[in-house]
């Protein structure tokens, strides 16, 4: 016989009806704080000023117009131009956002078709205007970084292209889909606050380092001077030009060796074991490749293969894994591997970027149409890790941009209307109190 007073956790439902009546709803409230926070950086007249592009008197909308939607519709999850307008039909965030009317995708499209080189160039300067502001606002978080070293970790990624006719676009390096032309992009982030400090869009057959000491004297050239920079990079970036230009500046430098003959040049110097840690050595010598004016630190490290160590081979039969690095930074071979080891979040990031926002994957036919919303994606993902920085919050720091925008953007809210204000209602109930409190005083105090 069933007991009564047995306790219940779900009630049975009533019937619902649906209706298409509700009015001033929007399933983008947390977009609001991120509005705010731009406009308090003086977003659209910082890139005005920036950014020399102007179109006619009686044209409606700016460069600088669709820039700004663009960052904003990346945040909230677009994936395509026609995407971006369709987060602007939400009636509550043209309202807030205070748009009259939104361009459609053929007038940003136009827009976008009139950016030169020069444009590009301005947009990735006002990067690292809008970065200046964040960090005197975030002073307190920052300061370490104006007062002692910056690990700068650069990496190179593949994003295939799909269609006819995309310039830019070439067969090169592509371990995903190999034949398929692609785009061959260049990062550049800063490995403390995990932003994006610059960023390139370049040709599919581009290699890795193409450009690299032009790359870096641009980035150089926006941050503080007394800052001393540290290059982290892959061996892709062992390269002779870029470590005499950081040896003239005083700069630092951690790069994997490529060489020919490594393994050989490693097998003939003088290896310690590494206490603690069985089957690894480690050293440390000086070299001179061909075309160097003079030699440099190299260390390494090796470990025993796993079938030679449960074989038991004579120590001459032995053969290892070689881990080789030249470096400028006061650390033991072991030390510099683990520290190297450390650039591979940077490959994590490079993902959160290319693919959840967008990075390089809103393509157009045009080369600099596309570089432009290159840079869009790049300022919508510093716009976040931006947020989270001057938040001080340590959950929102650690987010990654899907989880931000799951449990941060979309937030359903209702816009009401009446005494000469504006008010956004949201759910009293929330998954992450805490990090929304802090998410809504970085926009709106």
């Amino acid at each position: 016989m069933r007991n009564s007073k047995a306790k219940h956790t779900r009630k049975s439902t009533r019937k619902v009806t649906i209706e298409s009546t509700g009015k001033n709803l929007t399933i983008h409230a947390g977009l609001v704080p991120v509005m705010r926070f731009l406009g308090k950086l003086g977003f659209s007249k910082a890139f005005h000023r920036t950014v020399e592009h102007r179109r006619a008197h009686n044209a409606r909308y700016q460069l600088s117009d669709a820039v700004e939607l663009n960052v904003l519709s990346l945040i909230a999850g677009a994936r395509s131009v026609d995407e971006s307008i369709r987060v602007w039909a939400d009636n509550v965030l043209r309202k807030l956002g205070g748009w009259d009317n939104i361009m459609n995708a053929t007038t940003m499209g136009r827009i976008l078709k009139t950016v030169t080189e020069q444009h590009i160039y301005q947009m990735e300067t006002f990067n690292h205007i809008m970065r200046g502001r964040v960090w005197k606002r975030a002073r307190a978080l920052t300061s370490s970084l104006m007062r002692g070293s910056m690990w700068i970790d650069v990496d190179s990624t593949v994003k295939t292209t799909y269609g006819k006719h995309q310039e830019g676009a070439a067969v090169g390096y592509n371990p995903h889909k190999r034949g398929a032309p692609s785009y061959h992009p260049q990062l550049a982030f800063c490995a403390e606050t995990k932003e994006i400090l610059q960023a390139w869009l370049r040709c599919g057959n581009a290699y890795t380092s193409n450009g690299i000491v032009a790359f870096m004297k641009q980035l150089a050239a926006h941050l503080p001077n007394r800052m001393r920079l540290v290059f982290r990079g892959d061996s892709g970036y062992f390269v002779g030009a870029l470590l005499d230009w950081l040896d003239a500046r005083g700069d630092g430098y951690l790069i994997k060796v490529k060489l020919k003959g490594l393994v050989d040049l490693l097998e003939v110097q003088q290896w310690q074991a590494v206490a603690g840690h069985d089957g690894w050595e480690q050293a440390s010598f000086t070299h001179r490749c061909g075309t160097w004016a003079h030699t440099r630190t190299f260390v390494a490290v090796r470990r025993l293969k796993d079938e030679d160590c449960n074989q038991g081979k004579l120590l001459d039969m032995r053969s290892y894994d070689y881990f080789c690095y030249v470096t400028t930074e006061n650390l033991t071979p072991w030390q510099t591997h683990k520290k190297y080891g450390e650039r591979a979040t940077c490959e994590t990031w490079i993902d959160e970027a290319k693919n959840q926002m967008g990075m390089a994957h809103i393509k157009t036919k045009n080369f600099l149409a596309s570089s432009a919303l290159f840079q869009c994606a790049v300022l919508a993902y510093n716009t976040v890790r931006w947020m989270a920085l001057v938040s001080g919050d340590k959950q929102l720091m650690r987010w990654e941009m899907a989880s931000i925008r799951t449990f941060m953007v979309r937030m359903a809210g209702k816009l009401v209307c009446g005494g000469r204000q504006m008010t956004l209602k949201i759910p009293t109930t929330l998954l992450h109190p805490k990090p929304w409190q802090s998410w809504l005083r970085v926009g709106m105090t």
